[in-house]
């Protein structure tokens, strides 16, 4: 039990860090966990794979402001997605909607291995004898009578 007790208090310690700060959380407790999920879909300009919840850059701290902002003015989600996307463009978003440009982008590789089958099974199709030149034989009537003598015997 004494070996346990310094485990359990980093593990608190380490959640508290991860908190977002005091002076950041809204007063209803409703609004605050909306803000949080919010947060964890945005991604941190600054770090990238972060979100701006886990971050602890200032331009995070900041789009953390203006989404708790935004939920006391009343936006939902849906506007305050919309709010940071004009702002800041798509790749605020840490999944991207699906469009046109995202199947696209998502699709190629697809697309091109699909092409890339299509070519090799045409190519394997095609008649051999089109790829080849007719081969003409230089061999002598007498070079054919020995080699028909060789293979009989």
């Amino acid at each position: 039990m004494k070996r346990l007790t310094p485990i359990v208090t980093a593990c608190l310690l380490v959640g508290t860090a991860l908190a977002t700060p005091p002076d950041e959380q809204l007063s209803d407790p409703v609004l605050e966990e909306k803000a949080q999920q919010i947060s964890k879909g945005l991604r941190c300009l600054v770090c990238q794979n972060q979100s701006i919840e886990d971050s602890d850059a200032d331009l995070a701290k900041d789009l953390r402001r203006i989404v708790r902002e935004r939920l006391e003015a009343g936006d939902d989600e849906a506007a305050i997605h919309e709010f940071v996307v004009a702002r800041y463009g798509e790749f605020i978003l840490l999944k991207p909607r699906l469009t046109a440009g995202t199947l696209l982008l998502w699709g190629s590789p697809l697309l091109f291995v699909l092409l890339g089958v299509g070519f090799a099974g045409y190519r394997l199709r095609r008649k051999p004898a089109a790829d080849k030149p007719a081969i003409k034989s230089s061999l002598t009537d007498n070079d054919k009578d020995i080699l028909e003598h060789l293979r009989d015997s």
